[in-house]
């Protein structure tokens, strides 16, 4: 597969100020960027930002980030899925994971999340893949946002219909512990019927088990 990285970049006016969504950056460019201690979400913010500039380096990696000054503040990833998940069993080159998206207090409830989306999916190269998310509750700040888990999930399948992502069933036994779990995926236009059908194979692997 080609993986393309054209650079786009916007400015966002927020109440909280000016941020610049940007990506996808470099292991370098991310690495340059102080990383702010509010992103906690996924481990601590130090090791996530390690984290985030080895996927910048991958050839399928691709970070895209909020920043203020040269803060980052908030930033959304896409990578191949997880050895250790089904959606790897089938080696699809032409599936690829949205596989976090985290923005700090200050600026939730400013569309940063939807803005980080939105540009990621400018590059006309997205056609050429099946994007996926998966959203587990247990991933999600109802602490902090103080909503509901029913009203956290409205949220993020809202932010992810920004990029085109819409809810498609699955069996996996993850996303089937809690109702409020979901699978999520865009289709490439020109994504090809066999790799439909594989992606069709993988959310129902369990039908095949017996």
């Amino acid at each position: 597969m080609e993986y393309s990285k054209t650079f786009y970049t916007k400015e966002l006016q927020t109440l909280s100020g000016t941020l610049i969504i940007e990506g996808p950056l470099s292991g370098e460019k991310m690495s340059a960027y102080e990383f702010h201690e509010d992103l906690v979400a996924f481990r601590p913010p130090a090791l996530q930002h390690k984290a985030l500039i080895e996927i910048a380096d991958l050839p399928e990696g691709r970070i895209f980030i909020a920043r203020e000054n040269e803060t980052i503040v908030g930033y959304v990833t896409y990578l191949y899925p997880d050895p250790l998940e089904r959606w790897s069993e089938i080696k699809m080159k032409d599936l690829i994971e949205l596989g976090a998206i985290e923005v700090i207090p200050k600026y939730r409830g400013a569309s940063v999340g939807k803005n980080l989306i939105r540009l990621s999916m400018e590059d006309d190269s997205v056609e050429d893949f099946i994007i996926i998310t998966t959203e587990y509750y247990w991933h999600w700040d109802l602490k902090g946002t103080g909503l509901n888990i029913w009203d956290y999930r409205k949220v993020m399948e809202k932010m992810m219909s920004a990029g085109g992502l819409v809810y498609f069933a699955t069996d996996d036994p993850e996303i089937s512990s809690h109702p409020a779990n979901c699978l999520m995926a865009r289709i490439g236009k020109r994504v090809p019927p066999e790799s439909i059908q594989k992606f069709d194979q993988l959310r129902f692997m369990n039908r095949f088990m017996y």
